[in-house]
């Protein structure tokens, strides 16, 4: 019984199953309509701004909607392809492709295998925190970078001409000359600019489908006036009638390094995505979800996707709140929503022939700009400027080198922003304060008095090989710079939560020089945790117990019991 609810944890769809309720059936039938007329368009318009055909976004709509039912922990999350993925996805299939398109779904079907076992195998492991470690301004550096990748991208398409894609900066330049030498086919903008007119238009009402009726719209005038023929409008053509099949993608040896490269990459923005949306909405509802196990769904749904024709999926920030307003209770919406696109491929794959490829970048343009974040940038720049300039550091990174390069920087720049801290953390030498209780930094309290001979120094992080030796120096700075002779130096270590090999050698180092200088050195409020490492690392032996005090007060009134005349 208990290796069944052992496997049950892993299965939070077959749970919501058992004590589904009659009365949410009726919500989730709506619901799942409503969610299937944004499901066609935008599943179509993301594949073919990620380089693949579009009949493969209505495979990667299917499939995840499908198996994240069975694996997601979250009751109504919409999961499928996004405009956050296709810069990444496009980057690796147009330069492995060679603009064959049964090579270009084989990759994107590999992407999404890649992407999938990282994210299971991730969820397995428990490494569902990961994706805090990028701090919000860089997250936001790299989603502009991205919105700006998605939109320049599918100008072109916008305005009826096509370009060889080689990068954000280079496409911009192709974009241009292709302007000056009058390639736009003003028809075909026309279409896409009222598309994204309407789209933003309506936005605002969630209750209106929005591009649902931009779509519909442009459809019904391009195949009306038959602006295909007459006007030069390029359009998407009948989809194949059929579902999709299991079928292992191949690729070359020569695609290997580039697929892991981009699997992993989506892997992380798709879950990064997913687990801020889920949090989002499990919050709202008064529900808690798992990370692993969203993590371990979300990868299950990309390995799905992969094995059927699809490619990288992540959950949608667009499709997610028109499930909640239409009334979704649980994922039942998700999977009726996908029964319809079936039903759609078996009985009407024709029905969306004149839609224009203008109209499909206008829905990928509207996805971009509800990427932008501009006004909590605006807040960070007042609070903290140097974070905003790491932010615009990532969307220039993103914007100029790329999707797969960008996401790389931005993993660096978070890493050495974690590590920057406590590389050169703060330190500071304390007094005691008239009509303030403790001791505090005498730089902030300039009038705070201090013992003579004994020097109370704070370090405000962990001691490690990075500021190891910095710690030797500012202690010894701070041992000269006493006003008298110091007789002991006191580190005041509630805020070192960790000592490496490297800091430990560095403390026995330290302890020495201040022997020699007629100095006794004592830490003050270590803890537990951090007194054990000492004592493996040998120096709790070797310095005694008198060397640990349990308080600042206490190391002073030891110091003035010892070396302060009644």
């Amino acid at each position: 019984m208990s290796g069944q609810a052992g496997w049950m944890r892993w299965l939070p769809g077959l749970h919501t199953l058992r004590r589904y309720e009659a009365a949410w059936l009726r919500n989730d039938f709506v619901a799942g309509l409503v969610l299937a007329t944004m499901l066609v368009p935008v599943g179509i318009a993301y594949a073919v701004a990620s380089g693949l055909p579009g009949i493969n976004g209505l495979y990667a709509t299917i499939i995840p909607l499908l198996v994240y039912a069975l694996l997601g922990p979250s009751r109504i999350l919409v999961l499928g392809p996004d405009s956050s993925l296709a810069p990444i996805i496009l980057a690796v299939v147009l330069a492995q492709s060679a603009g064959d398109p049964q090579r270009a779904v084989a990759l994107g079907a590999t992407m999404a295998v890649v992407s999938g076992i990282v994210c299971i195998m991730a969820g397995v492991a428990r490494l569902g925190f990961v994706t805090e470690l990028l701090s919000k301004p860089i997250r936001y550096g790299y989603m502009n970078g991205i919105a700006l990748t998605v939109l320049i991208s599918q100008l072109p398409k916008l305005l009826g001409f096509s370009i060889e894609s080689d990068g954000p900066l280079r496409n911009l330049w192709a974009i241009a000359t292709a302007v000056l030498n009058g390639k736009i086919n003003w028809t075909a903008f026309a279409v896409g600019a009222g598309t994204l007119a309407i789209i933003l238009l309506l936005k605002r009402r969630k209750v209106v489908p929005a591009i649902l009726i931009a779509v519909v719209v442009a459809t019904a005038v391009v195949g009306l006036l038959d602006l295909g023929t007459r006007a030069g409008v390029s359009v998407l053509g009948p989809l194949p009638r059929g579902l999709p099949a299991f079928d292992v993608p191949w690729i070359t040896t020569a695609d290997i390094v580039p697929v892991l490269i981009g699997g992993f990459a989506v892997a992380l923005v798709s879950f990064a995505d997913t687990s801020v949306l889920s949090r989002s909405y499990a919050a709202r509802m008064g529900d808690k979800v798992d990370p692993n196990q969203e993590m371990v769904g979300l990868g299950a749904a990309n390995l799905a996707a992969g094995f059927f024709q699809g490619f990288p999926i992540s959950s949608s920030s667009s499709r997610t709140p028109v499930a909640e307003a239409a009334g979704a209770r649980t994922q039942m919406t998700g999977v009726i929503g996908a029964l319809v696109v079936v039903l759609l491929l078996l009985a009407a794959p024709n029905l969306l022939e004149h839609l224009p490829n203008s109209a499909l970048a206008a829905v990928v343009i509207a996805a971009a700009i509800g990427l932008f974040e501009f006004a909590d940038l605006r807040r960070i720049y007042r609070i903290q400027p140097w974070e905003f300039w790491l932010s615009i550091v990532c969307t220039i990174g993103v914007a100029v080198f790329g999707a797969i390069p960008g996401i790389g920087l931005a993993i660096v720049i978070a890493v050495i922003e974690f590590l920057w801290d406590g590389w050169r953390p703060h330190s500071a030498v304390l007094g005691h304060a008239e009509g303030v209780e403790g001791y505090h930094d005498i730089t902030r309290y300039p009038d705070a008095q201090r013992i003579p001979g004994l020097v109370l120094f704070r370090w405000d992080a962990p001691l490690f090989f990075a500021n190891a030796e910095l710690f030797k120096e500012r202690v010894l700075a701070a041992a000269a710079a006493s006003p008298t002779p110091a007789r002991w130096l006191v580190v005041a270590a509630e805020p070192v939560t960790s000592v490496d090999v490297t800091a430990a050698d560095a403390l026995a180092e330290l302890n020495s020089s201040l022997r020699e200088m007629g100095i006794e050195l004592r830490f003050a409020e270590l803890k537990d945790p951090v007194k054990d490492k000492l004592k493996r690392f040998g120096l709790f032996a070797q310095f005694g117990e008198e060397f640990f005090v349990p308080t600042i007060e206490a190391a002073v009134r030891r110091y003035t019991k010892e070396h302060v005349a009644p």
